[in-house]
């Protein structure tokens, strides 16, 4: 159809356009290389609001991170999709796992790979028990407070049943606010006869299956499905400062990688 226009005509015809935004990595607030709504909110300003796109491509691989940074960044995704009326696509790599899900359950719809890890919907927190190891190192350990639990889950004192409690009930709420934020994106395309919100992950096929995504796809064959085969991309990623070009940041860049690492091996990848 395009060929049969006189000419002036189709050099004033753009091809469709679709701004990718790839989110990758931990996420927690500050910090070089995590997802934060702090180092976020540039890329998807600009995405949804530079070119006039068709639509915005979330390109996710993340195993989560921050719960609170998670609810922003999703919160962010779609301000911007109702002020714009733009359509949000996300694609997963290697995972969208607990936070990272939680960033892609606010797209339009999900696709990913066979073998993308996809779920985790549960609220974690770990820590160590060190108050043995201090007594044979001969220390003593030194805590004043005001306010009896202030000092709650201190790692060199013994757990209290009372701290213990206290943490089980922040973590509930914590899962009911991700559990009630998963059902309202996702809704009926959410299958009833499995508990999705054990913690539990599944590869691409399964998810697709128990509705927490809408199929398998990568990016650029599904946007050009959807998009016309000369849809034009325009991809935006986070900036590295100078300093973390010269390796001058090496302490933070090493323990921030420690602390994802972490984060990865509990899906075993």
């Amino acid at each position: 159809m395009l060929d049969r226009l006189p000419l002036p005509a189709r050099l004033l015809r753009k091809s469709p356009r679709v701004n990718v935004v790839r989110l990758t990595g931990m996420i927690a607030a500050g910090g070089r290389g995590r997802l934060s709504d702090q180092s976020v909110a540039p890329l998807l300003e600009r995405a949804f609001r530079s070119g006039k796109p068709k639509a915005v491509a979330l390109v996710i691989n993340s195993p989560g991170g921050s719960p609170v940074q998670s609810a922003l960044i999703g919160a962010r995704i779609r301000r911007l999709a109702e002020e714009t009326e733009i359509p949000v696509h996300a694609f997963v790599e290697d995972a969208a796992a607990s936070g990272g899900y939680w960033i892609a359950s606010a797209a339009d719809d999900i696709r990913c790979d066979a073998a993308s890890i996809l779920g985790s919907i549960g609220v974690i927190s770990a820590g160590f028990g060190l108050q043995e190891a201090i007594g044979k190192l001969g220390i003593e350990r030194r805590v004043h407070t005001a306010g009896r639990s202030k000092s709650q889950m201190d790692p060199f004192r013994p757990e209290s049943p009372e701290d213990i409690e206290r943490l089980t009930a922040l973590l509930e709420q914590m899962h009911t606010v991700f559990i009630d934020h998963v059902k309202a994106r996702r809704g009926t395309r959410l299958v009833t006869d499995t508990d999705l919100f054990d913690g539990r992950f599944w590869l691409g096929a399964e998810a697709v299956r128990l509705g927490l995504a809408d199929g398998l796809g990568h990016a650029v064959p599904v946007l050009k499905d959807l998009y016309g085969k000369h849809v034009k991309f325009r991809v935006f990623g986070p900036r590295r400062s100078v300093m973390s070009r010269l390796g001058l940041s090496f302490a933070e860049q090493a323990l921030a990688g420690v602390e994802e690492a972490a984060l990865w091996s509990r899906l075993g990848i």
